[in-house]
């Protein structure tokens, strides 16, 4: 028994863990997308740095893609053993007396986010690594954000990345405070850090949808 729950705080662990390294991620993403707003130069700069830079393409990029693929992972092992949990311990259930919806559909969530990150993957890494890799196409500093622009000149697209940016902030809301819970951060910094992570879990994926909204309106 013993084994068993420490497995499952471990898991808990590293699974906040890799939630809040994606956190900075996207908050670094985030910083340098909402450029392509007020200057396209200052995005074209950043994104040339970042899309050249050995450290960040052969080293921080492969870690984030294993981060991302290990929080995903471990989030539907999580989830099935929650619901298992749930079942023998709630007979009936009523409403959210014991849990609210976000925090019983992370996997819904989450399922909808990697759906989302599936697409823009598609979108902006694969057309990257065959503009490098595969015609091997002399570097253009500028064209970054024209390749940006471009994707956001379809309705549909917009729309879809609306969608998941809404799930992300749902899944954010639940998966900030759950985080910091999960290493034991319940003490008097509790409810700075629920309010940190509401201005977080709103005010990022608004952020994008509105990068999203903005070129799709002035391309």
């Amino acid at each position: 028994m013993g084994v068993v729950l420490s497995s499952t705080i471990l898991r808990k662990v590293t699974m906040a863990l890799s939630g809040l390294f994606l956190m900075v991620f996207l908050l670094q993403h985030f910083a340098i997308n909402i450029t392509s707003v007020f200057s396209e130069t200052i995005f074209n700069q950043f994104s040339h740095f970042m899309g050249t830079n050995a450290l960040v393409q052969f080293v921080l990029q492969p870690i984030l893609i294993f981060g991302v693929i290990f929080h995903f992972v471990m989030g539907f092992v999580l989830d099935i053993q929650n619901r298992r949990a749930r079942g023998t311990r709630y007979a009936v259930y009523k409403g959210n007396a014991n849990a609210s919806w976000v925090s019983r559909n992370m996997l819904i969530s989450g399922g909808t986010v990697l759906a989302f990150l599936v697409l823009h993957f598609y979108d902006f890494w694969v057309p990257e690594m065959n503009y490098k890799y595969i015609e091997f196409l002399p570097e253009d500093p500028n064209r970054y954000y024209e390749e940006l622009v471009h994707k956001f000149e379809d309705l549909t697209r917009v729309i879809l990345y609306v969608i998941a940016f809404f799930f992300l902030a749902l899944h954010l809301s639940h998966g900030f405070s759950s985080a910091f819970q999960s290493m034991g951060f319940n003490n008097k910094y509790t409810v700075a850090l629920k309010s940190i992570g509401k201005v977080y879990a709103i005010g990022i994926p608004a952020g994008f949808a509105f990068i999203a909204i903005f070129h799709f309106l002035n391309h």
